[in-house]
């Protein structure tokens, strides 16, 4: 292993702009075929930055889907699945998974269960992606605008991690993916958090993301099925969750990812200060540090209904209880913390009242 990766659960992530590392792993194994998987942007922004830096990537059977999260469903899967077939594929092949999470979850999730599995390695192209989607073994696609509640556990062969990629990404999705930066931070490394929390989405570098990784990557070798430590990386996603699914079924321009989960850690920092021990200064921080960053998004008391309704379908729920991961301190992080329904509706309110 070298200074420029990671090892993590049986696979190392590279950090290498040239793409060098991808070829020389794939010079390294014998597959009978290999596929990509883009989306349409990453067919023509990225694909051939990294058909230029492998060449041997050329000439390789390309699997198209439409981007954006609202697509990251059953059908899509069943036609890349049926592509696969049509290409031949076998299972000594490999599939790239070259795009930002919507491609890099669902390509996973697709070369897991083809076959009952075949190799397949990602190539992050957004923040969110490199910090978060493509490291850990989580693959999912969404069903009835609850996230990620289908999926396996599946570790991918490596990682590789270009930054050059960022500068194909609008500011928009930039500062998607800075929520997952900021969230590391504020569960595991305090340090880091006080750092980032004074950047802009695009002044992030190379090794404030593999800093990033690393801070995800020591919670998921510990905990690879998310039976304990591995929850603190879903603080803010439960009512983040619910948020970005509530706006993908109502709003013409739905929130991005990291806007969603931006509204979920103020309002889940605000049931850690309630209910847990994160203290009244530590949540003026955290709320500050979101808003400056990321957009309100308004909302009225009608959709608490709805919001509660995908929190119940939550994979880090008990029975019917709503489980959360809250945070103790900046830096540090509770899980198995179940509220009730009346709580989390609080927590709603605090934030529409911040917002006005």
């Amino acid at each position: 292993m070298s200074k420029n990766s990671i090892a993590s659960t049986g696979y190392e992530v590279f950090f290498d702009n040239t793409l060098i590392t991808l070829d020389n792993f794939l010079q390294t194994r014998n597959y009978s075929k290999i596929l990509i998987l883009t989306d349409r942007n990453t067919s023509i922004h990225c694909l051939p930055v990294l058909q230029e830096a492998v060449p041997r990537l050329q000439g390789c059977d390309l699997i198209e889907v439409d981007p954006g999260e609202e697509n990251k469903n059953i059908d899509f899967c069943v036609g890349i699945w049926k592509m696969m077939l049509d290409f031949g594929a076998d299972r000594q092949s490999l599939l790239i998974n070259l795009g930002g999470g919507v491609v890099t979850d669902m390509g996973g999730f697709a070369a897991s269960t083809f076959k009952r599995g075949i190799d397949f390695v990602q190539v992050p192209t957004t923040l969110l992606s490199q910090v978060d989607a493509s490291v850990g073994g989580k693959t999912g696609i969404d069903m009835g605008h609850v996230k990620n509640i289908i999926g396996t556990f599946a570790q991918p062969e490596a990682v590789f991690i270009a930054t050059d990629f960022l500068e194909t990404l609008d500011n928009r999705q930039l500062v998607s993916g800075f929520a997952e930066v900021i969230k590391h931070g504020l569960i595991a490394d305090r340090t880091f958090y006080e750092v980032v929390k004074e950047r802009d989405a695009t002044t992030i570098n190379l090794d404030d993301i593999k800093h990033s990784v690393a801070i995800k990557n020591n919670v998921v070798t510990q905990d690879p099925h998310e039976r304990g430590l591995r929850k603190i990386l879903n603080f803010g996603h439960t009512i983040g969750h619910a948020i970005e699914g509530y706006s993908l079924a109502h709003d013409g321009d739905p929130l991005l990812h990291g806007e969603a989960i931006a509204v979920g850690m103020i309002c889940e920092a605000y049931l850690a200060r309630r209910l847990n021990s994160l203290g009244d200064e530590a949540l003026a921080d955290i709320i500050h540090t979101f808003r400056q960053h990321f957009p309100d998004y308004r909302f009225g008391k009608e959709i608490y209904g709805q919001l509660i309704a995908l929190m119940k379908n939550d994979k880090k729920n008990a029975g019917d209880r709503i489980g959360f991961a809250l945070l103790n301190a900046i830096g540090a992080c509770d899980v198995d913390v179940f509220v009730d329904e009346e709580t989390i509706k609080e927590s709603l309110d605090f934030y529409r009242g911040l917002i006005g």
